[in-house]
């Protein structure tokens, strides 16, 4: 902050109270405040809210407060690369934070680091109703007539991506073709019941009622059972690795990067796992603990059988979105405008 010379000995004197307040308030002392803009989309809300109390506790931290916006994924990075004000993004898809690299507002190197940009890891789980009444075991389950699914949209939501692709790679895994999964994917749109524009919407759909499975992240699964949400969920034996970015805009302050340092520090990990996210590897050793709200508290996050990726099974996020969410060619996007969802 620039403090502009008085003209007169009178004026400085006569200012120096508030000369002296205006930099307590921007910075320069014990008492010193510095708000953030974290602008990401809604899941990993409670996350970020625990791992921001605790890096207010840390040297580097103090006196940091927060300005926040969540929201769907690609609704939230497109406001951003309009005009919307952020120090930090947290988005679900790595190509929302690569619209910010086009737009100037990210620097190109923001995924060089060990954790290649990604702060958040979870999998693809399936929520349903206390007791699963419908029976549902796996992903076969949901092309079943009358089963009526919640899942959110991929034209806004990062969230649903993740989903629909999960579904999609089940079957190839099985050695299916690609027509195959075109024909499953057909039947599991056809029963979608809610097709909110955000996981949290779609989560709060389910919630209110709708729908007999949702088809969500597991951290999204165990926060809501935190709350006391009464569902079961069910972790596939072959599932999608989710694997959500972040990252800090090139005009920021500087403790934003000290902020995401946290973030990805084991210590950071460790509290976004208490909110039922599964450690970045990068992190290292994380004393995980015991997870309220997941299906073995005392053993959280159990190992996948199967574990899809983007990169090792989808060639990455350029090449899924040309080939699934291209706005006009895409195959979910056809399947979508098939089953009438828009």
């Amino acid at each position: 902050m620039k403090l502009f010379a008085s003209r007169s000995r009178i004026a400085l004197t006569a200012g120096a109270l508030a000369a002296a307040l205006t930099l307590s308030a921007c910075g320069g002392g014990s008492g010193d405040s510095t708000e953030l803009s974290l602008v990401g989309f809604a899941v990993p809300k409670a996350g970020n809210n625990a791992v921001q109390a605790e890096f207010a506790k840390t040297d580097e931290g103090e006196g940091v407060t927060w300005s926040e916006s969540y929201g769907a994924s690609g609704d939230q990075s497109r406001a951003v690369a309009g005009g919307l004000e952020a120090d930090v993004v947290h988005f679900s898809i790595t190509p929302d934070v690569t619209r910010l690299v086009e737009a100037d507002l990210v620097d190109e190197s923001w995924d060089d680091g060990p954790n290649k940009g990604i702060v958040t890891d979870s999998v693809v789980v399936l929520v349903v109703r206390e007791g699963n009444p419908k029976g549902i075991a796996g992903w076969d389950d949901l092309a079943e007539p009358g089963v009526g699914i919640v899942t959110p949209n991929p034209g806004s939501s990062g969230a649903a991506r993740w989903n629909i692709l999960g579904a999609w790679q089940h079957i190839i895994a099985q050695g299916g073709s690609e027509d195959d999964a075109k024909e499953f994917l057909s039947k599991v749109l056809a029963n979608v019941a809610a097709f909110p524009g955000s996981g949290r919407d779609a989560t709060q759909a389910f919630q209110s009622g709708t729908g007999d499975v949702l088809i969500s992240y597991e951290n999204e699964a165990i926060l809501a059972r935190q709350q006391g949400e009464k569902f079961d969920y069910i972790v596939p034996p072959d599932t999608l690795l989710i694997e959500n970015p972040a990252a800090v805009l090139k005009d920021a302050d500087p403790k934003a990067q000290a902020y995401l340092d946290f973030a990805l520090s084991a210590e950071g990990q460790k509290i976004y796992a208490s909110k039922g996210f599964r450690p970045i590897e990068s992190a290292g050793d994380v004393e995980v603990g015991t997870v309220e709200g997941a299906n073995d508290p005392s053993n959280p996050f159990p190992q996948i059988t199967t574990l899809f990726t983007i990169d090792g099974d989808f060639g990455g996020w350029s090449e899924v979105n040309a080939k699934f969410f291209h706005e006009t060619d895409g195959i979910i996007t056809q399947l979508q405008q098939t089953a009438g969802l828009s």
